[in-house]
């Protein structure tokens, strides 16, 4: 399975792998910027685990072994793109001052998901 894809707006291919691995190296990023509280610390623990297990997950869905193995596989990229939108939602609220970064965060989490339903979309229609 490929990890590019085609972006309909400029023909150019958008490799996945590096997207989602820079995504997840910005939520560290992030993370290490917000102060540590009682309500902070597992806030940012959930949104680093869901944030950085998205391009792991698609790294062994680059890799997959079957059709079956692969469409799984991005089915979990898309519920941590999707658990991660919901993190930066709560560490937005309950850090004002970093709600320009957690929007930005909040819109490519949301595209994430949003290129994985549509790969799962491709896969469902070639069966």
């Amino acid at each position: 399975m490929s990890n590019q894809i085609p972006n309909p707006n400029n023909q150019k291919k958008y490799d996945l792998i590096e997207r989602t691995a820079k995504f997840g190296e910005t939520i560290i990023e992030f993370a290490n910027s917000i102060r540590e509280t009682a309500i902070n610390r597992p806030l940012i623990m959930q949104v680093v685990r869901s944030g950085t297990s998205i391009g792991a997950n698609y790294m062994e869905a680059d890799g997959a072994e079957s059709k079956k193995d692969f469409a799984y596989k991005i089915s979990l990229c898309r519920k941590e793109a999707k658990e991660t939108s919901y993190w930066l939602q709560m560490l937005a609220k309950a850090n004002p001052n970093k709600k320009t970064i957690c929007r930005m965060l909040w819109k490519e989490s949301h595209e994430l998901t949003l290129i994985f339903s549509s790969i799962l979309k491709s896969i469902k229609r070639k069966d």
